[in-house]
């Protein structure tokens, strides 16, 4: 963990990640359970349908954790998924011996809006960014358009559409819609969550300009502190989140029982 992200997350800002993690991806319901958010959602997007523990402190009582938490799944129809950071070697075992294998391994980054702001000016000065209160058809297009799976791509515009205090940014090209993300605002955070450039305008400083929209909507409402999560096998993304001041914090993978 780097210095910066020492200052920015302690341990007891686990909590506030993870609950603005789930906000910013309204699953279809959302329980608690015991230090656990259980969110449930029939959708692709995993952090909607995962079981995350709001603490890294965890205790001795892992068997009946696992069990309730399946049980909780089950009831309500869903296959469990347990979404845990790499810290948590009791989990592991247990879910080993249950069949569970990990997947999709993930960073949770952080970084100061003001470095974000700051380190995304030279990139982003030749683009404009739109910003909306509500997802519309243009922003949709984006996710919607070649390049990415249809079925994974509407399950997010689903998810993302629906939180509470998210923006949604877009930079505009010929009267299409060529990049988007959107702005969670949740539990003392900026969340980067839905970043999306089309293919033919990749590389081009349109996810700086939107990263440097986001921190500047952040600023103005006394946010200090950003977070997303990248998969670890993203490159690209990670080198562009690096240079714009994120730093890694915790390292996470989806447990879930192979199909067939």
């Amino acid at each position: 963990m780097t210095h910066l992200a020492t200052a920015l997350v302690g341990a007891f800002d686990v909590e506030s990640i993870e609950r603005a993690t789930v906000a910013a991806v309204a699953p279809d319901r959302c329980d608690e359970w015991s230090g656990w958010l259980l969110p449930m959602d029939a959708g692709t997007v995993g952090r909607a349908h995962s079981a995350v523990p709001l603490s890294h402190a965890f205790d001795s009582a892992t068997d009946e954790a696992v069990r309730h938490i399946i049980q909780k799944y089950q009831c309500h129809g869903q296959a469990p998924v347990f979404r845990l950071p790499d810290t948590a070697l009791a989990l592991h075992e247990v879910l080993h011996q249950g069949g569970f294998k990990p997947h999709q391994s993930t960073w949770v980054q952080v970084a100061s809006v003001a470095d974000i702001a700051n380190l995304c000016q030279a990139d982003a000065s030749a683009w404009q960014v739109t910003v909306n209160h509500q997802p519309d058809a243009a922003w949709q297009s984006v996710f919607l358009g070649s390049g990415f799976d249809p079925v994974d791509a509407a399950a997010r515009v689903r998810n993302l559409s629906r939180a509470k205090h998210s923006l949604y940014l877009q930079v505009m090209h010929k009267g299409q819609a060529v990049a988007c993300g959107a702005a969670s605002v949740s539990h003392g955070w900026l969340g980067v969550h839905g970043m999306r450039t089309a293919a033919s305008y990749r590389r081009q400083g349109l996810a700086a300009a939107i990263l440097r929209e986001m921190a500047s909507q952040a600023q103005v409402m006394g946010l200090a502190r950003a977070f997303l999560q990248v998969d670890t096998g993203n490159t690209s993304a990670l080198n562009l989140y690096q240079r714009v001041g994120f730093g890694p914090v915790w390292r996470y993978a989806y447990w879930k029982v192979p199909a067939g």
